[in-house]
């Protein structure tokens, strides 16, 4: 290092003058390399870090600030407030000290307000790290730079996508409901990543729903009371109402072009949900408006609905199946077969496999075997064999089934009827 160097540092720290003015009288004496090493020296611990700052501002109007240059300031000023999120210095320091690395030119190629959000994240200081997202929003800082990165949703977007990884989907809905109410103008892409979330969410809660009922039938826990089972229903209500009131904001604050995207996160969260009239619905308005669902949507959508008995949704969805191939007509038709048998709507089941059948289609013989299974049961219930009975002929008429003995005891005669199928 040259006498130059030192002689700049003492200069600085003495502050009894501008550091502008000091650079500029010791510009000529100092080196590229030295003029970075003023820039480490003052963001050491125990220094004035704040003249760091004025020192590459100088730099910024030079035109001295090389690429290299950039790189090691934005390293100092990450280091910086690394250390004051773990000194657990106030927001505000943190905040201020973004200001003032923008005032003077500092600009890296990254989001400083999301690498600030991660830290806090990281360093497990969360409950900061959503005080720091509401105070940034509330000054409007990084705005324009929240535009021009587009779809990360911007501070709100990018925290709620940080609890999102963590598996916290319903603290990222309503981090972003929250501070929509607070009128805090969060980024229209934040909508979209809490929709994301409500249908993680929703999915999650289907999983653990299907876990419980499997461990009911094993008898492992008793059966749900008409209370557990209200409160099941409006915590999906809830969730439902959530996603709707997002979209609505989608829609409101983004404008045609966030259509397709809105009606795709519906979608998928009635699925989950499975709410077969309102998925159709949502089908619909994306065939309206260009946006062709996959085919696999259509029959997912025709599966729950058949669950459900809803006949004009699934009369209306299987319109599309006459303009298809044998082979997609036999998988949408195994689909609105399940979804009867799951329905535990055998009538209508053994109405499916006849159809499929006739078309010269085989059904799955697991499927088969259940629709059988049902109608059995149904025969002890209602004594109608007759569904059962055609069942057996069609299916032995095709060959799948060997032929069938069947029987019935009616008690009151105490007669057995036995015929060969």
């Amino acid at each position: 290092m040259s006498e130059g160097f030192f002689e700049a540092i003492e200069a600085l720290e003495t502050m009894t003058r501008e550091p502008s003015d000091v650079l500029e009288e010791m510009n000529s004496r100092l080196s590229a390399r030295e003029l970075q090493l003023v820039l480490v020296y003052f963001v050491q611990e125990g220094r004035d870090s704040w003249c760091a700052l004025e020192v590459f501002e100088w730099l910024k109007k030079e035109n001295k600030v090389d690429e290299e240059t950039m790189e090691l300031m934005v390293s100092l000023m990450c280091g910086w407030v690394k250390k004051l999120i773990e000194g657990k210095h106030e927001i505000e320091d943190v905040i201020d000290l973004l200001v003032n690395m923008e005032c003077v030119g500092l600009k890296p190629n990254f989001s400083m307000i999301e690498k600030v959000i991660s830290l806090y994240w990281d360093l497990g200081e969360k409950d900061a790290g959503v005080l720091f997202v509401k105070e940034v929003l509330r000054r409007g800082i990084g705005r324009e730079e929240g535009e021009q990165r587009g779809r990360k949703g911007g501070p709100t977007g990018y925290l709620a996508w940080k609890m999102m990884e963590d598996g916290s989907y319903r603290d990222a809905i309503k981090l972003v409901i929250e501070i929509k109410e607070s009128n805090l103008k969060p980024e229209v892409y934040s909508y979209l990543i809490a929709m994301t979330a409500v249908v993680k969410e929703l999915n999650e809660f289907s999983k653990a729903l299907r876990k419980l009922k499997s461990f009911t039938k094993t008898g492992l826990i008793s059966n749900l009371d008409a209370e557990d089972t209200l409160l099941i229903q409006n915590y999906q209500t809830t969730l439902l109402s959530d996603g709707v009131r997002l979209s609505n904001w989608v829609i409101e604050e983004g404008g045609p072009s966030f259509h397709g995207v809105v009606y795709e996160r519906l979608l998928a969260m009635y699925i989950c949900a499975g709410r077969g009239p309102e998925a159709e619905q949502q089908l619909w308005k994306m065939k309206l408006i260009g946006k062709e669902p996959d085919a696999n949507l259509y029959d997912i959508v025709l599966a729950i609905c058949a669950s459900q008995k809803e006949v004009k949704s699934i009369s209306r969805l299987l319109t599309r199946m006459e303009v298809t191939s044998l082979l997609n007509k036999k998988k949408t038709l195994t689909w609105l077969l399940r979804g009867y048998i799951k329905g535990s709507h055998y009538e209508d089941a053994a109405e499916t496999v006849s159809k499929m059948l006739a078309l010269g289609v085989y059904p799955e013989f697991l499927d088969r075997a259940a629709v059988l299974q049902g109608l059995r049961r149904r025969i002890n219930q209602t004594g109608n064999v007759e569904v059962y009975f055609n069942l057996c002929k069609q299916l032995s008429d095709a060959g799948l089934t060997g032929p069938c003995l069947i029987y019935m005891y009616i008690k009151k005669y105490k007669l057995w009827v036995i015929k060969m199928l």
